[in-house]
């Protein structure tokens, strides 16, 4: 209900106002299931991609999405339930991932678009990252559903990381790629090279489509790195401004003192 809601309401209104083009659409399938492998550079795509596409599709959520209090947190949480997101509790990372698994491969049997971000996290950054083995390759490999990979293109200049206010005048898009079959690794999806293989070459497809540059690591690896590298330099604008604010200090006490013996 709150789907059709959505799609009604939410859609139209997002065209209105940021414009957003969409390419490749035809590589949708009409029916049948499938699994959209998609970067991920801002939250807004979580409006997006649901929004713009023709069928529903259904995206694991963390389950902080659910939980939050106060009206701002029962309208994210109606908005995720709403536009078919799952929670997933994360607090448990192998638990978490097998739980997102069995959901994906739920949502394929039923016929239905699996959607799947592949670095696990937003980009900090805009650059596309290494995507993570597991989920998106272990449930295309169990089901045999074929994997189109997703670009979404500018999302992180309309709405930057840590922003609520979108940035009005950027215009959006998103570039779908041909479906990609994996049956010929059908069943050797505990094969973790094989899951890696896969993995990358549906990231490569990714990044051809977005013309992201590509780091190979992962997206919260680098997301370390760059808090890491903040607080260094926090450190050292403090440690700086303590020594200026010092060498002042002696200044004015030598000002003082030469002035005092003038005096005298």
């Amino acid at each position: 209900m709150f789907y059709r809601l959505m799609k009604m309401i939410v859609a139209p209104l997002l065209k209105i106002f940021f414009r957003p083009w969409v390419e490749g659409m035809d590589n949708i399938p009409a029916d049948g299931p499938a699994i959209l492998a998609s970067n991920h550079l801002s939250f807004s795509d979580s409006f997006f991609l649901p929004a713009l596409m023709k069928r529903r599709v259904t995206f694991i959520a963390k389950s902080e999405y659910f939980t939050g209090t106060g009206v701002k947190g029962k309208l994210t949480a109606a908005f995720f339930r709403g536009v078919g997101q799952l929670p997933v509790d994360r607090s448990g990372v192998r638990g978490a991932g097998e739980a997102a698994i069995r959901s994906g491969i739920e949502v394929i049997e039923r016929g239905e678009l699996f959607g799947v971000y592949p670095e696990g996290t937003r980009s900090p950054d805009g650059k596309l990252y290494r995507g993570k083995v597991g989920g998106l390759a272990r449930i295309a490999l169990a089901t045999g559903a074929p994997v189109i990979p997703v670009a979404m293109i500018d999302t992180e200049k309309l709405q930057p990381p840590g922003q609520v206010k979108p940035n009005f005048g950027v215009r959006p898009g998103i570039r779908i790629g041909t479906p990609m079959d994996f049956s010929r690794y059908h069943g050797m999806e505990n094969d973790r090279f094989i899951l890696r293989s896969v993995t990358d070459e549906v990231m490569y497809e990714i990044m051809r489509l977005s013309g992201q540059e590509y780091v190979d690591i992962y997206a919260t690896a680098a997301k370390r790195q760059i808090q890491d590298a903040k607080k260094q330099a926090d450190a050292e604008r403090r440690a700086a401004a303590r020594q200026l604010a010092q060498k002042q200090a002696e200044e004015k006490k030598q000002a003082e003192e030469k002035k005092q013996s003038e005096d005298k």
